[in-house]
Order: structure tokens, then C-alpha cells, then sequence
């Protein structure tokens, strides 16, 4: 971090290296990237979706979830489909073994929480979880 930032500026520097620590180390203690396990718990959610829907509540690139979900598919974790009124388009669910792998996700994920706030009150995460908010809302509102 360089030694000429503002305390602002050391603060998103944080953040960024928390995010750059946690996430590889998340998806070793997990077995599974956040952005994997995210799209598997939004299945888990509904029956089928189209795989556009589902890019659109995750928030992640549409390459991006063709790639992951081609991925998950070769392990036998969700199945896809072509629309048969329109080829274009591609539906998606999970599997009876992606459904079961998911708890084991879960119990992974959870722990990796536990350690990762080990520590924190809850009056600490409540404060936390406002302040992150705020920020968040205020990357969102930033177009460019």
C-alpha cells in the first residue's frame, strides 16, 4: 500500500486485498469458486431457469457463466438444455447431485465465515455490515 495514500485511500486498498486473500482461499477450504457456488444456490432456488435470467440475477458476465456452467455440467452438477421453441436460448437446472453437493458446500462455506469473522461481536458485524452497505451503495451509484 503506498505510504502516500489518504486513510480513504488505505481503506479501499483493504478492501481489495481482503478480496484477493479471501477468494483463493475460499475456493480451497470450499472445493468451489464464490461465483460457482453462487450460480448452484440461485438453482437451488427454482426448478429451471434460462440461462440468460439466471447471468441477469447474479450479476455475472455472460461468458462468464458459460463457462462456469459447462464446467459444473462436466461434473455432473447441473444439466442444460436448448428451449425447444427457440434454439437461442438455453435452460438450466441442477441436478439430484449437484442438489446434494450443495449442503456439503454450505457446512464448507459457513465455516470458512466463522473463521473469517472469528472474533467480531455481534455489535462489531452489525456496524460492519451498515458500513459495507453504505459503500457498496455508493460504488452503485458511480457511472462511468
Amino acid at each position: 500500500m503506498p505510504s502516500y495514500c489518504s486513510e480513504q485511500g488505505k481503506i479501499i486498498y483493504q478492501l481489495n486485498d481482503i478480496y484477493k486473500l479471501m477468494s483463493p482461499k475460499f475456493e480451497r477450504c470450499t472445493g468451489i469458486s464464490q461465483s460457482r457456488l453462487e450460480l448452484l444456490h440461485k438453482l437451488f432456488d427454482v426448478d429451471e431457469i434460462s440461462q440468460t435470467q439466471l447471468q441477469k440475477e447474479v450479476c455475472i458476465d455472460g461468458a462468464a457463466v458459460t463457462r462456469h456452467l459447462k464446467q459444473l455440467e462436466a461434473k455432473g452438477m447441473v444439466a442444460r438444455r436448448k428451449n425447444p421453441a427457440d434454439n437461442r436460448f438455453t435452460f438450466v437446472r441442477l441436478t439430484k447431485e449437484g442438489r446434494e453437493q450443495i449442503e456439503s458446500f454450505k457446512k464448507e462455506k459457513e465455516q470458512f465465515i466463522d473463521r473469517v469473522l472469528d472474533g467480531l461481536t455481534e455489535q462489531d458485524l452489525k456496524g460492519l455490515s451498515v458500513t459495507l452497505s453504505r459503500i457498496q451503495d455508493n460504488v452503485n451509484k458511480i457511472q462511468y
